[in-house]
């Protein structure tokens, strides 16, 4: 395993971490969760990253009963705020912020978080009082860095030019062969003000392992098959991608290495990318993926995998 230092923090995370949106305490039974924790460990992954929202406190809660008596000072957790939580929980207001993030301890049973996120941005709370809150839990103790998901460079921009309040680390983009938008800005404006990415679906939900194949029902258990996993997938399964995905299978076997490790290898290769987040259901999952973190691959290899699907129609997000 390879491991990266996290933006303008002194955090060394494994360049692959360990991710569980849409598993631990949802489609996947918390016994094989603790199973891919322990697994993922022995592999030289020491960066977990989750959600408030993940089954409504479900994922944290698994993560933390799996936790419990490991040495805090041995792996990095990361959870995010944002996502409706009830009825009137929901958001990056200062009363959000402190109620969300006691509760995510709570469940989580640590005392603080390495990374706390804000999972979207919230225009409906003013920007100084979401910074003002995140501040005042890094000073608390609770929080030792802080982070964004999929904020516009509007956004990025705005944070960065505020004062006397605790700077960003990590963006947190959705980015892949398949999905490439933050490198026209976001990329860019972050590796100019030490924030690194750490990158959710660079699989694209699975696709890129090249396991769905054109014109086929999705392997039983695939995440496609999965009533409690399958909703973000479907936008990926269109006939253009996945041709396009099975064309891309000879550059891997050209490179050595199954699809999945060359895939993760091309989201690598950028230098502002400090992880890349995979989700796994079963820990032999785990072993194909890091093993993509030792990959030294031919660029030329890379360019023409980028060539073959750079004529996709566009995919909402």
């Amino acid at each position: 395993m390879r491991y990266r230092t996290l933006g303008a923090s002194d955090l060394k995370v494994s360049v692959i971490s360990l991710g569980s949106w849409l598993t631990y305490g949802v489609g996947v039974e918390a016994a094989a969760g603790a199973a891919c924790v322990k697994r993922a460990f022995d592999l030289g992954i020491n960066f977990i990253d989750t959600a408030n929202v993940y089954g409504r406190g479900a994922a944290e809660t698994v993560l933390g009963d799996t936790l419990a008596g490991i040495p805090r000072d041995s792996y990095i957790l990361a959870t995010k705020v944002f996502g409706e939580m009830g009825p009137d929980d929901k958001g990056l207001s200062r009363a959000q912020i402190q109620k969300q993030l006691d509760a995510s301890l709570k469940r989580l049973k640590v005392d603080y978080v390495d990374l706390y996120q804000c999972h979207r941005y919230d225009p409906a709370t003013p920007l100084e009082e979401t910074l003002e809150a995140l501040t005042a839990a890094v000073h608390a103790g609770k929080v030792r860095y802080l982070g964004f998901s999929e904020w516009s460079p509007k956004n990025i921009q705005a944070a960065l030019a505020a004062t006397g309040v605790e700077r960003f680390v990590s963006s947190q983009p959705q980015y892949s062969l398949l999905w490439r938008r933050p490198e026209k800005e976001v990329i860019p404006l972050c590796a100019a003000n030490g924030i690194s990415q750490i990158v959710w679906s660079p699989l694209a939900q699975g696709v890129l392992s090249g396991k769905y194949l054109p014109g086929a029902a999705p392997p039983s258990d695939a995440r496609a098959s999965s009533e409690a996993m399958s909703g973000h997938i479907k936008s990926w399964l269109r006939p253009d991608i996945l041709e396009a995905v099975q064309a891309l299978k000879p550059l891997a076997a050209e490179a050595g290495c199954s699809l999945a490790q060359f895939s993760l290898a091309w989201v690598l290769r950028e230098p502002n990318v400090a992880s890349a987040i995979v989700g796994a259901s079963r820990p032999g999952q785990l072993d194909d993926n890091a093993a993509a973190a030792d990959l030294n691959i031919d660029p030329a290899l890379f360019a023409r995998a980028e060539a073959l699907v750079a004529d996709l129609p566009a995919r909402s997000a």
